[in-house]
């Protein structure tokens, strides 16, 4: 009877995967990541540079890149001396503007996961926070790169992003969430790129350097692109595995969706 209970809890997650077109919203993530957010790290990364590297060190950190490959990377995106100099005020509105479209196809992608309608336009202010919120948590992790090594700094990683993911949730879903239902959705998105970074470790490292040779920066930005992908698989579907594991093994009865909107 329990294998049987298993199986089916299995099947419901399988097909909310299908009917939230998981796959479809990966792809999503990562193209809105290339196009809109990209620019906008690039930008913030030129005002208070990272060193040399500026926001490749967002990626390179990120991706688990380290040698041939990490400086490969970096030469890639343009210096950041350059990007100030050439950015101009209205350039840099649209820039912000991309970026918060890009908070709002997140945005969406959890209201899907939870089964909420859509959030209404002038809630836009929320996804302006949850992106300056997401830069911040982008920077600190380059920070605590030099800071912490080991253990201490996978604790101090592990830490800061389930608090981002804790917290990004519960703010774009405008509190309509409690807190502890989405606390494994929070958790399991971390445990996904922490296998993540070791998958790109292992396969994307030798990857950027053979493509870099064979196809130039366009074999860099498919792999970089691929990557894209496979965060956008593990944001989205670890807040449908918080919802899942929630219904089934953790708190009964969670609500589908709460249809007071404070």
């Amino acid at each position: 009877m329990r294998r049987l209970e298993r199986r089916l809890a299995a099947l419901v997650l399988v097909r909310r995967g299908r009917d939230l077109e998981l796959m479809h919203r990966a792809l999503g993530f990562a193209t809105l990541s290339l196009v809109t957010l990209a620019p906008l790290l690039i930008v913030v990364a030129a005002v208070a540079p990272l060193g040399e590297g500026g926001f490749a060190y967002w990626l390179v950190d990120g991706m688990g890149l380290s040698g041939r490959s990490a400086q490969v990377l970096t030469d890639i995106i343009s210096p950041p001396v350059r990007v100030v100099s050439t950015t101009s005020a209205w350039g840099g509105v649209l820039v912000a503007v991309f970026g918060v479209s890009f908070a709002g196809s997140v945005q969406n992608g959890y209201e899907r996961s939870w089964g909420l309608p859509p959030g209404p336009w002038h809630r836009v202010w929320r996804q302006a926070t949850w992106l300056a919120g997401l830069t911040a948590y982008l920077y600190q992790e380059v920070i605590s790169r030099y800071q912490f090594d080991g253990w201490e700094r996978v604790t101090v990683s592990a830490g800061t992003g389930v608090l981002f993911f804790w917290w990004g949730q519960h703010f774009l879903l405008g509190g309509q969430i409690r807190w502890r239902h989405l606390l494994p959705g929070a958790i399991a998105t971390m445990v996904g790129l922490g296998g993540l970074r070791v998958f790109s470790t292992l396969v994307f490292t030798p990857l950027i350097v053979d493509n870099a040779l064979s196809y130039g920066a366009v074999g860099i930005v498919l792999v970089v692109e691929s990557w894209l992908t496979g965060v956008g698989f593990v944001v989205y579907g670890g807040a449908m595995f918080g919802r899942w594991f929630c219904e089934h093994h953790w708190i009964p009865h969670v609500p589908h969706h709460v249809p007071h909107r404070r």
